[in-house]
C-alpha cells in the first residue's frame, strides 16, 4: 500500500522550499535549498501554534522569517555558501554545530540570553578594565557583525596573562551558563556578559602551540592511573564516547559523560546541579582535556568518577566532521538519491555535500530533498520518513513490552520497519494502522541475517520528531494542506471529507475507558491495562465513547468508527453527560443528530486496529469538526 503521488501536504512543503530558494544562475540550485526535514518541522510547528487552521500566507511568513534567522545564525547550508567568499585563513573548521547555539547578533536583537544557551565565539581582545584588575574579553562569532564583552571569571585569571596567557586574540571558546547585563554607553545600548564558570577553551591539534600544550600537560596521566588519593592531581585527555540524558536525584540534576582514552579505558565524568549546562559544549567524538578534575567514588559501586571541581579547567578538541558527496539524479522534475554506480543515468546529476558523524554515518538532517524508503541505505543518520502505518508490533519480551514498538511505514516506493524505544512507555500520542505519519531523527542500519534495512530511534537520545498527520488538529481547516475528497474517492491515504450523519438509528454507542497517554482502549481486569502499550494505567485513564456510525455525502455512504474525543465531537455531548441521561433518553439522543454536517478525516484501517473487533468498519474517523 503506497501513498498517492499528489499528496497536498508534500506538495506544499515542496512549494514552500521553492519560494524560499528561488533559482540563482550564480549559485548551485540544490546546495542552497532549505533542508526538506527543516521545512517539514517548521510547518508542523506552525500548525501546532495555529491549531484552528493555517493559510499559505501564515505558513510562508513563518517559514521566511525562520529561514532568514537560520541563514543569519550560520546554518549548515549558509556556512557552505559563505565558505566560497572567505579567504583560506579565515575559514572555520568544519565542526559540529552544537544544539542551543545562538549568535551575538541574536542576543542584541532579542536583548535576552538563556542560562542554557551556548555561545561559540572567538576572542577579539583581552584587556583589564581601567582602574581595576578585572579581566575583560571582547568576543565575536563567525556569523555576527556585533561584538560583546565578557567579565572573565576569576577561576580563569591564570590563563589570561596579557603576555603569555592562552586566552589571547584569536582563541576560540565555548561559553554557557551566562547572564546578560545591559548598560548604556553614550546614546546607545551596550551588552556585557557577566562572569561564568562554564567556559571551555578550544584547542587545535594542527596548531603547534596547542599540540605542545597537549603533549606536555595531558599525555603523562592515563585514566587507568586515577585514584582517590588525597593531594594527587591529574591532567587527563580522553574522547567523549557518550553523553547521558538528564537525571534527577532528589532536587539535584545530574548528567553523566562517558570518557574513553587510547588504551580503551573508560571513566565517568559527572556534572551536578547547574554544571549540567556544560554538557551543551560537548559532542560525541570530541576530545576533552581535564586539568585537575575532582576525583570521587560512587557510593553504590565504589567506581572511580571525575567531577568538575572548583579548580578544574577544561579544554576541548572538537570532533571535525568529514563530509561525503551524495549524488542526486533529476528525473522528470523529481529528485532521486543515487549511488556512484548509477549516477550517470538520467538527464541531470548534481552533488550534495553532507557531513559524517563520529561513527562514519552520513548525516541527512540537512538534505534538501525528500527521502523515500527505496533511498535508504546502511549508515544513514537523522533521516526522515513519511508514509502510512500498515502494521504495529510489540516484542514478546515482558520487560520491554511497554517500551519497544515497531511500526511498518509504507510510501510509494516500499515499506520499512521503524523501531522506537521509549524510556517508560509510548509517549507520542495516538497511533493506529492507516494513520499517516512523519518521523524525523531516525538512524538507518542494515540487518545482515535477512539482508534488509531498518530504521530506529531511542527516546533517551532525543532529537526525534513524530507527527501523526491524521490527528493533526490544523489539518481539517487548512485547505492548502489537504485535498477535499468524497466518500467514493477513499483509498489508503488520510482523506478530508464533508459529510453528514445518516441512518442514525443504526449507530452504536458504547462506553469505554481510554489510556490518556496513547489514546487507546484500556481493559479492566484486576486493574486497568492498556491494550496498546500493555502497561498498567489505573491512574491514567479517562472514560470515552466507542462509536460506529454511517456517514454520507452526495457520492455514497460509509460505515465508520471512532473513539474518544472524535466520537464526543460527532455526538456533541460528553461521556459523563450522555451516561447520566435516563436510558430512554440515551436511546433517543442519537436521532437528534440525523443529517448533522461535519468535516472529518478518514483513514483505512482494514488491516485491523490494535483493539481487534470483528464487526468494526474498516474506516476510522480520526478527527471531526462541526460544519455549518
Amino acid at each position: 500500500m503506497g501513498m498517492e503521488v499528489d499528496d497536498p501536504f508534500v506538495g506544499f512543503v515542496d512549494y514552500a522550499i521553492s519560494v524560499l530558494s528561488p533559482p540563482d544562475e550564480d549559485e548551485d540550485e540544490d546546495a542552497n535549498k532549505p533542508p526538506w526535514s527543516w521545512a517539514w518541522g517548521r510547518i508542523i510547528k506552525t500548525c501546532r501554534a495555529y491549531s484552528s487552521g493555517v493559510t499559505p500566507a501564515i505558513l510562508l511568513s513563518e517559514l521566511s522569517q525562520a529561514w532568514a534567522e537560520n541563514q543569519r545564525g550560520g546554518g549548515y547550508y549558509y556556512s557552505q555558501k559563505k565558505k566560497k567568499t572567505k579567504r583560506p585563513d579565515q575559514l572555520q573548521k568544519n565542526r559540529v554545530k552544537l544544539p542551543n547555539t545562538v549568535t551575538i547578533d541574536t542576543i542584541y536583537d532579542k536583548n535576552f540570553l538563556s542560562f542554557t544557551t551556548l555561545l561559540q565565539v572567538v576572542i577579539l581582545d583581552v584587556f583589564l578594565l581601567p582602574g581595576t584588575n578585572f579581566y575583560m574579553l571582547t568576543l565575536g562569532d563567525f556569523w555576527s557583525s556585533n561584538t560583546i564583552d565578557l567579565y572573565l571569571h576569576r577561576r580563569f585569571y591564570d590563563l589570561a596573562d596579557l603576555k603569555n596567557g592562552i586566552l589571547k586574540k584569536g582563541r576560540e571558546l565555548l561559553l554557557t551558563g551566562c547572564y546578560l547585563r545591559t548598560t548604556t554607553r553614550g546614546s546607545g545600548r551596550h551588552l556585557r556578559l557577566l562572569p561564568t564558570e562554564y567556559l571551555l577553551i578550544i584547542l587545535d591539534e594542527d596548531e603547534d602551540d596547542d599540540a605542545m600544550l597537549l603533549a606536555a600537560q595531558f599525555c603523562s596521566d592515563s585514566l587507568a592511573s586515577v585514584s582517590v588519593d588525597e593531594g594527587v592531581s591529574y591532567s587527563l585527555y580522553a574522547r567523549i564516547e557518550s553523553i547521558g540524558s538528564l537525571e534527577i536525584q532528589g532536587s539535584l540534576q545530574k548528567k553523566q559523560i562517558t570518557l574513553v582514552d587510547n588504551d580503551n579505558f573508560r571513566i565517568k565524568f559527572l556534572l551536578w546541579g547547574d554544571q549540567v549546562v556544560l554538557a551543551n559544549c560537548f559532542s560525541v567524538g570530541s576530545w576533552l582535556a581535564l586539568d585537575q578534575p575532582f576525583v570521587s567514588s560512587c557510593m553504590e559501586s565504589e567506581e572511580i568518577c571525575l567531577e568538575y571541581g572548583s579548580v578544574t579547567q577544561l579544554y576541548i578538541v572538537p570532533f571535525i566532521r568529514h563530509e561525503e558527496q551524495v549524488s542526486v539524479a533529476s528525473t522528470q522534475g523529481s529528485k532521486k538519491l543515487t549511488t556512484a554506480a548509477d549516477s550517470s543515468q538520467g538527464p541531470k546529476v548534481s552533488q550534495v555535500t553532507l557531513p559524517c558523524d563520529s561513527r562514519g554515518a552520513i548525516d541527512f538532517s540537512n538534505y534538501p530533498f525528500r527521502l523515500f524508503v527505496a533511498d535508504l541505505r546502511d549508515k544513514m543518520s537523522n533521516i526522515s520518513i513519511y508514509g502510512v502505518v500498515t502494521d504495529i508490533k510489540k516484542p514478546n519480551i515482558p520487560e520491554s513490552s511497554s517500551t519497544r514498538f515497531s511500526l511498518r511505514v509504507e510510501d510509494p516506493t516500499g515499506g520499512i520497519w521503524a523501531n522506537l524505544h521509549f524510556v517508560k512507555s509510548w509517549s507520542l500520542g495516538k497511533i493506529s494502522i492507516g494513520h499517516t505519519v512523519y518521523i524525523a531523527g531516525l538512524t538507518c542500519a542494515a540487518i545482515t541475517k535477512c539482508q534488509s534495512i531498518e530504521v530506529s530511534w531511542d527516546e533517551k537520545d532525543g532529537g526525534c520528531l513524530f507527527v501523526n498527520l491524521s490527528c493533526l488538529p490544523a489539518l481539517l481547516n487548512s485547505s492548502c494542506l489537504h485535498k477535499a475528497s468524497t466518500l467514493s474517492d477513499l483509498s489508503a491515504n488520510t482523506h478530508v471529507c464533508r459529510i453528514w450523519l445518516d441512518q442514525i438509528e443504526h449507530c452504536d454507542v458504547s462506553l469505554r475507558y481510554f489510556h490518556t497517554s496513547c489514546g487507546h482502549i484500556a481493559t479492566q481486569n484486576s486493574g486497568f491495562e492498556c491494550n496498546f502499550c500493555g502497561c498498567d494505567c489505573n491512574d491514567d485513564i479517562v472514560p470515552g465513547f466507542h462509536l460506529k456510525v454511517t456517514i454520507a455525502d452526495d457520492t455514497g455512504k460509509v460505515l465508520a468508527w471512532c473513539t474518544g474525543h472524535t466520537a464526543a465531537e460527532l455526538l456533541q455531548i460528553s461521556p459523563d453527560e450522555f451516561f447520566n441521561l435516563p436510558e430512554e433518553e440515551q436511546m433517543m439522543y442519537p436521532s437528534s443528530l440525523e443529517h448533522e454536517r461535519f468535516i472529518v478525516a478518514l483513514v483505512n484501517s482494514k488491516q485491523g486496529t490494535v483493539v481487534e473487533e470483528d464487526d468494526v468498519s474498516i474506516w476510522e474517523i480520526t478527527q471531526a469538526l462541526k460544519s455549518d
